[in-house]
């Protein structure tokens, strides 16, 4: 059995993880990795993979595709071990759309930099979400993200937009939501026993810190902590949700008075008027559900990521050099 289990998703990325097939063996091969290449075929394919893998003993199962791919080599991960079977180390090579989960995680963009990653082997524990609800009664589990209401509409487009790709794909799934995504439900948000309730344009509820591949949602998030970073947005007359794309692409959104920012362990959400549309790393967990309850597992998984290089310090400034004058009466003295 070999130490690595590589499970491609072949059309993550409009296709292009099947092309980077040939790149992704040269560089496992040139970084001295020992694997098996396996690519999918259908739908939770990727999490069925993954759960083998676990039974057969692979140290390490790597996906290779976008949030959608990592999310169910996630859940088959998390399922082997919920049912006793073992555990195994997670890596990942992004090549999908967002890969907003490998920008909150340390790992590289590029198979060439992503693969040394993996040889390098080095290693951190993070916290795992669980919904519950909607089509998942027994639960999904997610690494980066739940987004509730707008942003559950955008992801949607986004994944059925075949015209342009990457960000592109999902700055026109927003202006598409703008207009047909105009009334908010009235929820209820409880955070860990404390509600609030409101119309709400969109709930974000992040392990990871961004979604739809540069829309920063929780800025501060800390995939270590324990903690759900919630970012609810109120209900704003249509023209104005426009002027809050800015803010969300600094993550400085946190200024505007129609944005409330929370922590919490376990939040559920509850729609007192309207549904909840909601997706989990981009994969739909309902198109209308009445209740979702969201909650984080700390230190779960170990994953292979790239620390962030020491900062070097600055070089002291060089000591001016003291200049001795002579007063005029001297020089005329010794002249």
């Amino acid at each position: 059995m070999a130490t690595h289990r590589i499970i491609v998703n072949p059309i993550a990325g409009h296709g292009e993880a099947r092309q980077m097939i040939p790149e992704i063996e040269q560089e496992l091969q040139k970084n001295h990795i020992d694997y098996e290449l396996m690519q999918t075929q259908h739908a939770w394919h990727a999490a069925e993979l993954a759960q083998q893998a676990v039974v057969l003993g692979c140290e390490v199962i790597v996906s290779v595709g976008g949030d959608g791919t990592f999310n169910e080599v996630l859940n088959g991960i998390m399922l082997a071990r919920e049912a006793g079977l073992g555990s195994a180390v997670l890596g990942v090579i992004p090549v999908g759309q967002g890969n907003d989960f490998s920008f909150a995680m340390g790992i590289p963009a590029g198979v060439p930099a992503s693969v040394r990653a993996l040889a390098a082997g080095q290693r951190r524990t993070i916290d795992v979400g669980l919904v519950t609800g909607g089509y998942y009664p027994l639960g999904r589990y997610f690494g980066n993200g739940v987004g509730i209401g707008f942003d559950a509409i955008v992801s949607f487009l986004a994944a059925k937009n075949r015209r342009t790709k990457g960000f592109a794909s999902y700055l026109w799934a927003v202006t598409r939501t703008i207009s047909l995504y105009s009334k908010a439900p009235m929820v209820s948000i409880d955070v860990d026993g404390e509600v609030v309730q409101q119309r709400a344009l969109m709930i974000s509820l992040m392990n990871g810190r961004r979604m739809g591949g540069g829309f920063v949602m929780a800025p501060q998030s800390d995939p270590e902590d324990g903690l759900l970073d919630l970012c609810i947005v109120r209900q704003v007359p249509r023209p104005r949700i426009v002027t809050l794309v800015p803010y969300f692409l600094n993550g400085t959104q946190r200024r505007l008075r129609v944005v409330k920012m929370l922590r919490g362990r376990k939040v559920i959400v509850r729609a007192v008027q309207g549904t909840l549309p909601a997706h989990a790393d981009g994969e739909t967990i309902c198109t209308e559900a009445d209740e979702l309850s969201i909650q984080i597992l700390p230190k779960q998984i170990e994953l292979i990521y790239q620390p962030e290089p020491e900062p070097v310090p600055a070089p002291p400034p060089p000591k001016k050099r003291r200049r001795w004058f002579r007063r005029k009466k001297d020089r005329q003295a010794a002249g």
